[in-house]
This record gives C-alpha cells, sequence and structure tokens, in this order.
C-alpha cells in the first residue's frame, strides 16, 4: 500500500486546558478529495491551522509527501505544494481577474528563484498572463477575467479563491467551507468546479454541506472533541452508530 500524500500523526494542540485537537490521526490518500466534517467546536478549524503551518502543534507530526513538516513555516510548505486558499493572497478587489491570478502565480515564481531581470521580464509576464488566463477558465470565470475581483459576486469571489490556490500547481489544496455563505445555484457550481478537480490535485475540505460533503468526498473524516472518531466512505460514515450520535443525527 502506497504512503498518503498527507499523514497527521498524533496531533495535539492545546489552549489553556482545553485540547482543541486531541491526538488527532488524519491521512490523506494521493489523488482524492477528503472531507473534514464534525460538530461545531471540534477543532475543524484548528487542525487545519496547524496542517498549514498557522499554528504549531504541541505534540505529534505532520507528514507531506515523505517530508516531516511539523516545524517548517506556511511559506516552506506552499513550496512544497501544501497549500491552502487563502495563504496565498486576498482577494485584491480592485484589481481584475486576471491581475490577480497573475500576482499569485508570480509570488510563487519568485519563491522559486526565477529571474526577473530586464532581458527576461516581457517574456516572463506574457507567460504568467496566458496562465492567469488558463485558470480564470479552468475555475469559470473567463467571461469576468478583466472584470475588478470587488465586482464579482459573493461565489464568485470563492471561486477566484480557489483560482489562486491553483494557479500556483498545488500537490495539496486545504479549502476551509469552500460553500459558506452560497445560494443553491452558487454552491452548484462550486460542487461543480471542486469536482473538476479530482486527479489533477489532492483535496481535503472542510465543509458544512453535508449534501456537497456526500457528492464530493471520497473520503470523509470525522472530528469530534478533537479527535478522529471515524473514518471512510459516504455510505460507511452515514451508518456509523458513533458518528449518528455525535454528529449527523439518526435521521
Amino acid at each position: 500500500m502506497s504512503a498518503p500524500l498527507l499523514h497527521v500523526d498524533n496531533l495535539v494542540k492545546r489552549f489553556g486546558g482545553l485540547a482543541a485537537t486531541d491526538h488527532a490521526i488524519l491521512k490523506v490518500k494521493h489523488g482524492e478529495i477528503h472531507a473534514l466534517i464534525g460538530p461545531n467546536g471540534a477543532g475543524k478549524t484548528t487542525l487545519i491551522h496547524q496542517i498549514s503551518g498557522a499554528i504549531a502543534p504541541d505534540e505529534g507530526r505532520i507528514v507531506f509527501d515523505g517530508v516531516d513538516l511539523t516545524h517548517t513555516t506556511m511559506h516552506q510548505r506552499a513550496q512544497l505544494g501544501l497549500v491552502r486558499s487563502y495563504q496565498i493572497t486576498s482577494v485584491f478587489t480592485r484589481l481584475t481577474v486576471q491581475d490577480n491570478l497573475a500576482l499569485a502565480i508570480q509570488a510563487i515564481q519568485a519563491n522559486e528563484g526565477s529571474s526577473f531581470k530586464f532581458w527576461r521580464a516581457a517574456r516572463s509576464e506574457h507567460a504568467r498572463y496566458a496562465r492567469a488566463a488558463e485558470v480564470a477558465e479552468r475555475v469559470g470565470l473567463q467571461a469576468q477575467l478583466m472584470q475588478p475581483a470587488g465586482a464579482l459576486s459573493h461565489g464568485e469571489q470563492r471561486q477566484l479563491e480557489v483560482g489562486l490556490a491553483l494557479a500556483t500547481s498545488p500537490k495539496l489544496m486545504l479549502l476551509d467551507e469552500p460553500m459558506a455563505g452560497m445560494g443553491p445555484d452558487e454552491s452548484e457550481r462550486m460542487v461543480q468546479l471542486l469536482q473538476s478537480l479530482r486527479g489533477d490535485t489532492t483535496l481535503l475540505l472542510v465543509e458544512h454541506d453535508m449534501d456537497a460533503v456526500f457528492r464530493l468526498a471520497d473520503t470523509i473524516s470525522v472530528l469530534v472533541s478533537g479527535q478522529v472518531i471515524a473514518c471512510g466512505t459516504a455510505k460507511h460514515i452515514k451508518n456509523d452508530a458513533a458518528v449518528k450520535r455525535a454528529y449527523l443525527g439518526d435521521e
């Protein structure tokens, strides 16, 4: 059996006397869509913060693509292909969709040590903007390419956030409630977008829209009181007695 792309091994994070994550174990396979669900206060955001590098665990390890990232920075993790959607850049509302995407591409290229000397500037800029247009089409924003990001709807701005992460060619994208605040039509567009990324990149998403989770996820992990109490397919999770008691209810 091949090693998982991401292995969260017994992560502990305490805030005072409260263990927000309590020896949490999580394994994410290459190429899958993996959903992390659980009740409010379960520790999902704290776990994602630790995986992304926003906060450091008190105990445990985070191994990504065979590399121990436990004590690395968010920047170093992004360089290795572990990207949280918002960490690349906030959406610059006055800039166009194309400019926002081009900046994300430039940031990752600069971090890789690309040269931006005068004699290469024009060629580099052309390539960045061509790539930005490709990403905009991929996330369904080709018609809005030259619009200011601030003119986009809420759902379109979330699509752009996915595009900003996608522009860096990540191995794993962390998405925290990508459907939050959306109406039915916008949620459906986001589901279709995430479905279209299946196999191209690995996704780990936190989401409360259970209909979307059950449609999207190859694997679902359930976090309760800082611990993963169940992990499996949608069918397995729906029928797990402990998950029903702790989160889904006896529907």
